[in-house]
């Protein structure tokens, strides 16, 4: 394991902006709109519920769980530290929730689908984050911005603690110049330049490519990073190495293999000339990790 990795137990949650838990408000408004008839049978005694694993994958999305039940007054006692890794075929007690009976099962739907949503992304990605370890591949794999609105901090969050990297956040965090951008400028080198004028010397410059004169034009006009976009096989390796010599002791930049990567084709992307895979699959289409919460019977006296 790299110093890079994840520990079990480090809290990621420091990364969080100062408003994510008005995400948690909006998650509330959309799933009680109004009343909670069924909150009304349960009434308001203090209670213990289970949280319980039930299919394997990577436990992830700690502080939103907390957060949902912390806005219904709960307490959340974790037996598992985040990104510990749930046995598949088992059942696994991962927490302890604490709380009045209407607020747990208010609270309950929200912090699951939450929980499970993220464990999914960060399961997927351990995957991926693995097969590429096992080649010796010293690059990174990285997911995209084909996330879900209103959701992207969660999956990207769930990215970091499956190990790869999140790529940009958004539009803003680094300047992209894609097929669209470049037909829409005229040309590789003006859209590249034209950019430069306005995002200044702070933001990379990754510029989606499709052969190996696009990429050239790309770095000879300045961008840190080129995106060799459904290049696969032998003409993606050939095309990164020519990269790779043309400039070397000239320019620095990296190149990023991207388009339809999936597990099965993992392998075929990267190599020694490739420095970063992007894919979607890693929370595009991901299936969920199975968890239930359980409030236990009172015992009889």
């Amino acid at each position: 394991m790299s110093e890079t990795d994840l520990q079990p137990g480090q809290n990621l949650a420091h990364l969080l902006p100062p408003s994510w838990k008005t995400e948690v408000s909006r998650w509330y408004a959309e799933d009680t709109p109004s009343f909670d008839w069924a909150g009304f049978v349960v009434g308001e005694e203090e209670q213990e519920a289970f949280l319980w694993g039930k299919s394997g994958g990577v436990l992830a999305g700690v502080p939103f769980f907390d957060e949902v039940f912390k806005q219904a007054e709960c307490t959340v006692e974790w037996l598992l530290p985040e990104g510990s890794v749930i046995q598949d075929n088992t059942k696994t007690k991962v927490a302890i929730v604490r709380g009045k009976a209407r607020h747990l099962l208010l609270a309950e739907r929200v912090g699951l689908n939450t929980l499970a949503r993220c464990s999914g992304i960060a399961t997927v990605s351990r995957r991926f984050r693995d097969l590429a370890r096992a080649e010796n591949w010293k690059g990174v794999v990285a997911g995209t911005r084909k996330t879900t609105p209103g959701f992207r901090l969660v999956e990207k969050y769930g990215m970091m603690v499956g190990g790869v990297d999140p790529h940009r956040h958004d539009l803003s965090s680094m300047v992209m110049l894609k097929d669209n951008h470049i037909w829409a400028t005229g040309s590789i080198k003006s859209a590249v330049q034209a950019v430069r004028r306005v995002a200044g010397f702070s933001l990379l410059v990754n510029v989606e490519c499709q052969d190996f004169n696009e990429a050239d034009e790309a770095i000879s006009s300045g961008a840190n990073i080129v995106m060799l976009d459904n290049l696969v096989g032998k003409e993606l390796h050939d095309a990164a190495k020519q990269l790779k010599e043309k400039y070397k002791g000239k320019r620095e930049f990296l190149i990023e293999t991207s388009g339809g990567i999936v597990e099965g084709s993992l392998r075929g992307r990267i190599g020694p000339d490739i420095d970063i895979l992007s894919t979607s699959a890693v929370h595009q289409s991901c299936p969920h990790v199975d968890f239930s919460l359980k409030i236990q019977p009172k015992k009889k006296a």
